[in-house]
């Protein structure tokens, strides 16, 4: 890099929340900003005052936080700097390079009312323009299509060609890195930097994200906001390190990458140039190797976060259901899922049945299974409650359970305990249950069997 000082900025319109598309615009430039040691300037590109909302503005300053990419500079708000705007607008008319412009109102500013003949028009010099871009090489344009093309509905009214460059040119950015639908802007962008004297950035345009069906990814896809990623239960690093490999290709076989590794093995050239398709299963398993990462103690947290009728077990039963439940689950909102579908149900109260659902797929009678339940807990009594686990009630039961048949013994032990047809298996449920709530259970469900 050369030793002018690296500046990225990240320009959101607040005209919609937070999509995953800007998400990995904003992570590109932040990490390309700390790699090079510089800064990124974060501005609201707001001059759509119809279409700009504080909601969006703050969803989006929230996404941020929560992804953990942060801004050395800012927020700035392009309609806070008309002045500025205005100094440029009138210089540039003053030299020549933009004119006012009577013109009949169009179809739009007739329905909405206005009556404003005049706009500022971009004297176009009609020549050819070659950029480089640091992903695909150099890039001609013949400006002669673009025309005298507008650049402010009046001297306080600059639209967005104008105060982009205005802005990176008072801000100092040296890299552009946006999306590639921002290639077409750039011969405009261009023209004006040279009539205003700025420095021209150097670009960098990013690959769309598709769709499955190579389609740009849009809200019939499925959720496209960070916001809703977040509330499915996805976390921040690894929705970070996700939209990190969509368009770049890091050459090696490593696909999980903390954010410091992002910045330290992050190459821009090696972004790709077609489009990333985005997977939400591919998504869905990196978060799970996030989620692995949890300690036991955070784990046990969220999941009453998540399933707050959980926080009325005791401790010892939710350090034991924990790992039963994060070792099922690729996002957090499954465990909220699971507590509306009833999955926790057998430990808040106890289940109540039918004799008939305990009996193994009609292969056994009341009266065996009811035989079969008496000797599991003639079995179970004999375990004290400090040794009473899963693993000592599989040791103490198993050779009973094999000379049986295993589905005559275990289907109706886990549905006593559980009263679910998917459940945990029942060497779980005891332990999760404790002996005297097991041999309780047992009980009850024997009972059924005898007086039926």
């Amino acid at each position: 890099m050369s030793a002018t000082k690296v500046i990225t900025r990240f320009p959101p319109s607040p005209t919609g929340f937070m999509h995953i598309g800007r998400a990995r615009t904003a992570l590109f430039n932040y990490i390309f900003s700390k790699q090079n040691k510089g800064e990124m300037v974060f501005r609201f590109e707001d001059t759509d005052t119809e279409r700009s909302k504080k909601e969006f503005q703050t969803d989006i300053i929230e996404s941020l936080q929560w992804l953990g990419i942060s801004y050395d500079t800012g927020p700035f708000w392009q309609s806070q700097r008309t002045d500025i705007y205005k100094k440029y607008l009138l210089k540039m008319i003053d030299t020549g390079f933009a004119y006012v412009s009577k013109e009949d109102p169009t179809e739009a500013d007739k329905i909405e009312g206005r009556t404003r003949t005049e706009v500022i028009r971009f004297k176009n010099p009609n020549k050819i323009i070659t950029f480089t871009d640091l992903i695909r090489g150099e890039i001609t344009f013949d400006t002669t299509d673009l025309k005298d093309f507008i650049i402010a509905r009046s001297v306080n009214e600059p639209l967005y060609h104008l105060a982009v460059v205005v802005d990176d040119f008072e801000m100092g950015t040296t890299h552009i890195i946006r999306g590639e639908d921002g290639i077409s802007n750039t011969p405009r962008q261009i023209l004006i930097q040279e009539a205003i004297g700025a420095t021209r950035p150097m670009y960098a345009h990013l690959p769309l994200i598709l769709a499955k069906d190579k389609s740009k990814l849009s809200g019939r896809h499925g959720a496209v906001s960070v916001k809703e990623y977040r509330e499915k239960g996805y976390l921040p690093e690894a929705l970070i390190n996700y939209l990190a490999l969509l368009g770049w290709n890091p050459g090696t076989e490593q696909e999980i990458f903390s954010l410091d590794e992002l910045i330290r093995e992050f190459k821009i050239e090696r972004i790709n140039k077609s489009g990333a398709i985005f997977n939400e299963e591919k998504l869905q398993w990196v978060n799970k190797e996030y989620i692995k990462k949890i300690p036991l103690a955070e784990q046990t947290k969220l999941l009453t976060q998540w399933a707050p009728k959980l926080d009325s077990l005791d401790v010892n039963t939710l350090v034991k259901l924990t790992p039963l439940v994060f070792e099922r689950i690729s996002t957090l909102g499954e465990i909220s899922q699971m507590e509306k579908d009833g999955d926790f149900s057998y430990l808040q109260s106890t289940p109540s049945y039918t004799f008939d659902a305990l009996l193994w797929k009609g292969k056994a009678t009341p009266e065996e299974t009811a035989g079969y339940l008496s000797k599991i807990i003639e079995i179970l009594c004999l375990i004290s409650e400090k040794t009473f686990d899963k693993n000592t009630v599989k040791e103490a039961i198993w050779t009973y359970v094999e000379s049986v048949g295993r589905g005559q013994v275990l289907w109706p032990m886990r549905y006593a305990l559980s009263g679910l047809e998917k459940s945990p298996d029942p060497f779980i449920l005891t332990e999760l249950l404790g002996k005297k709530e097991t041999l309780n259970r047992l009980n009850y469900a024997r009972d059924i069997l005898i007086k039926k």
